[in-house]
């Protein structure tokens, strides 16, 4: 293997710059590579928190992990062959979460009513995963809109304003829903069944297969090495599982 090779972190919508993260996510592929008996300096790391930058680091040659969040991976999977090694397990969260789609309070309760309305979440990009994965069990009207946006708060504004908006949260974001001053103004409208929250992967078969494997062991036991607890933690990671992508 080539010595750029490159784990490329994409999060589209969530917070962060690719200065401030760089440092982790370079403790994290050393830990990692180091784990799986790579050489050293043999993974590099690169993030960019943006749908297109992340397509465009993922089309290079030297690309051969991935990084991203459930909702990328089913939007993108196909399209840049993505095969999943290991499932996230993240802090305060878990390996799963569950997206919940708001509305008004008094406001259309059925999928049939949302004729005309948009939906802005964080996975807003991936619209392939907001239909058929966070709210599969609904059937959108043909004129609803999907937005990405990560400023959730602006989004539960516009809802409680009156606008034809709902927010569909994640599972964190969801969580600090009754926090909120305007809580009682908002209703759940429906949740989706248990997601993974984000995936490791390899990227066009660019790692060997022996060499895959290494890896996807070393992650699945890097959450028990104490050596490696910070560089997990600085990614607000707890460790990894075997992938349980939904059927």
């Amino acid at each position: 293997m080539s010595a750029v090779a490159t784990l490329v972190f994409c999060a589209p919508g969530y917070p962060g710059a690719p200065g401030d993260a760089q440092p982790y996510v370079d403790k994290f592929a050393n830990a990692a590579s180091s784990a799986a008996g790579w050489s050293g300096g043999s993974l590099a790391a690169a993030y960019d928190p943006t749908e297109q930058g992340g397509l465009k680091a993922l089309g290079n040659p030297d690309a051969v992990l991935t990084f991203v969040p459930y909702a990328f991976y089913v939007q993108y999977g196909a399209q840049m062959h993505l095969a999943p090694l290991a499932q996230a397990n993240v802090v305060d969260v878990g390996t799963q979460e569950r997206w919940t789609l708001v509305g008004k309070a008094g406001g259309p309760g059925e999928a049939a009513g949302l004729a005309g309305y948009t939906i802005v979440s964080v996975a807003g990009y991936a619209p392939d995963f907001v239909r058929h994965a966070a709210l599969k069990a609904w059937t959108l009207p043909a004129d609803v809109k999907i937005e990405a946006s990560g400023q959730v708060l602006s989004a539960l504004r516009r809802v409680i304003a009156g606008d034809k908006v709902l927010a569909l949260l994640d599972g964190a974001q969801a969580a600090a829903l009754p926090t909120l001053p305007f809580a009682a103004q908002l209703k759940t409208l429906t949740q989706s069944d248990p997601v993974p929250v984000a995936i490791v992967a390899v990227v066009d078969a660019r790692v060997p297969p022996q060499r895959a494997k290494a890896f996807q062991t070393a992650l699945i036991k890097l959450g028990s090495l104490p050596n490696n607890a910070e560089a997990l933690a600085q990614l607000h990671l707890k460790g990894f599982i075997m992938p349980q992508l939904p059927p």
